[in-house]
């Protein structure tokens, strides 16, 4: 099963080796990660993709909790979450062939941002699906490079008495204590 863990860090040097560590020594290959500071700039979300039984992601999840400057981690997969991945790609587009390639960034959503005399550069972001069906639509042109992000993910509104609003509380005591100060 695919797994998308979504886990609250304390924003320092070394978090992300710690994370990507406990993974490698536990067997499991991480298929996307992501990582970036959230609305506390003493704070950053750290999202992982794996694949995996639901038995063996729980002792991960409680691994990645033992770890001190982890706040939090949830396994968000069977919420209703918004998940998005980005990736930019350099296709080649000689000029007789360019309408082709421009008409199908725009039904994909797409931006162009780079034009050179034999190739487009292009920004896509959405989900997994949207992105690997661009890059099948395009590779016929020739894809001459390709970046991505990995994906990113929250879980979708907020309702009373569901585990991110014991994260919000858990997180700012974190944060206060990063700070050096008692949480109120």
């Amino acid at each position: 099963m695919r797994h998308v863990l979504s886990a609250l860090v304390q924003n320092r040097p070394g978090v992300l080796a710690h994370v990507s560590g406990m993974f490698a020594s536990r067997g499991f290959n991480i298929d996307s990660l992501a990582v970036g500071e959230t609305e506390d700039p003493n704070l950053s979300r750290i999202t992982v993709v794996v694949m995996g039984d639901d038995r063996h992601l729980e002792q991960v999840r409680k691994q990645m909790e033992k770890i001190v400057t982890v706040v939090k981690v949830l396994d968000i997969s069977r919420e209703d979450y918004v998940e998005r991945d980005l990736m930019l790609i350099k296709i080649d587009t000689p000029r007789d062939r360019r309408a082709e390639v421009k008409a199908l960034v725009e039904i994909y959503r797409g931006r162009i941002v780079d034009v050179s005399p034999e190739q487009l550069m292009i920004e896509i972001s959405g989900q997994e699906k949207k992105i690997e069906a661009f890059i099948e639509a395009v590779r016929p042109y020739g894809i001459r490079e390709l970046a991505r992000t990995g994906r990113i993910a929250l879980v979708r509104g907020s309702r009373p008495g569901r585990e991110e609003d014991a994260t919000s509380a858990e997180a700012e005591g974190a944060t206060a204590s990063v700070l050096g100060h008692s949480s109120l």
